[in-house]
């Protein structure tokens, strides 16, 4: 008698989704792992031993305040930048018709999609050539090429969402551009708004790649690390570092999914 093959597709389907998830998450389990080890010179397993002690270490370790409060004000103004940017962008493609639209919309996307060294490269050079030095304001400037992407997807995605009689409502009832906005655009878009704004600076607090290229001197947490692995002292000193990194990230990113996952009905548009 032979079985019918349904019957074991959510099987295979479950463990095909467990194995995938280990495949994910298992290197970033050891490194919670190796954040207590006992033995600092090498990634040994099983770990000789567990220990509070490096906790205690990298909290009086001022290098690492160091880069951590560059890594938290490069993330925020960068946000902050994406957001005003990213959202003007998004209004200007979804609400209005002109020439060239799909093109400004794919070129506003491109950074992205591109690799990073290319971003950081082509970054280096533009500064270079209008003889601008590196400081803080260079990596903000990497990072927003980026920042603002994440942003411009979830807000143009819910301005197409919005129902357009609101906006004629709005209209028949005396309000200008901006009251409209304020008061129809802004409250439905907030949601979009917050979950980008949270994206991003989860991008920017850990984005390694473009900051080489446009630190120069300085050092935010990810550099950090890099140069900590390169030149060890402490290794699970590193791994705190990198714990921290992971749980900093992890909280926005969870927020932005609870605050999107139910953007699929068209906003406004009322039961």
């Amino acid at each position: 008698m032979q079985s019918d093959p349904n019957q074991r597709t959510p099987v295979v389907l479950k463990t095909a989704a467990i194995c995938g998830l280990l495949f994910l998450h298992l290197p970033i389990l050891l490194i919670f792992v190796y954040a207590f080890t006992t033995e600092e010179k090498t990634y040994q397993w099983p770990p000789p031993g567990l220990t509070l002690k490096w906790l205690s270490v990298t909290w009086n370790r001022p290098d690492v305040w160091a880069a951590l409060k560059l890594s938290l004000q490069v993330a925020s103004i960068s946000t902050l930048v994406a957001i005003v940017l990213g959202t003007l962008c998004a209004a200007a493609v979804s609400r209005s018709k002109f020439f060239g639209r799909e093109a400004i919309s794919l070129l506003v996307i491109l950074p992205i999609a591109l690799p990073g060294i290319i971003t950081g490269i082509a970054l280096r050079s533009a500064f270079s050539a209008a003889d601008i030095p590196y400081s803080f304001w260079t990596i903000v400037m990497g990072h927003a090429t980026f920042c603002i992407v994440v942003v411009y997807n979830n807000a143009v995605a819910r301005f197409r969402r919005t129902n357009p009689s609101m906006i004629e409502a709005s209209m028949d009832l005396g309000a200008n551009g901006f009251q409209t906005f304020r008061y129809v655009f802004l409250p439905n878009i907030g949601t979009a708004l917050l979950a980008g704004g949270m994206l991003a600076f989860a991008l920017s607090f850990d984005e390694v790649i473009v900051t080489t290229f446009t630190a120069g001197q300085q050092q935010t947490l990810p550099i950090w690390m890099l140069e900590e692995l390169v030149r060890p002292r402490q290794r699970p000193v590193t791994n705190v570092v990198a714990m921290i990194v992971a749980l900093a990230t992890f909280v926005p990113i969870l927020g932005a999914y609870y605050l999107t996952r139910g953007g699929d009905e068209i906003t406004g548009q009322g039961k």
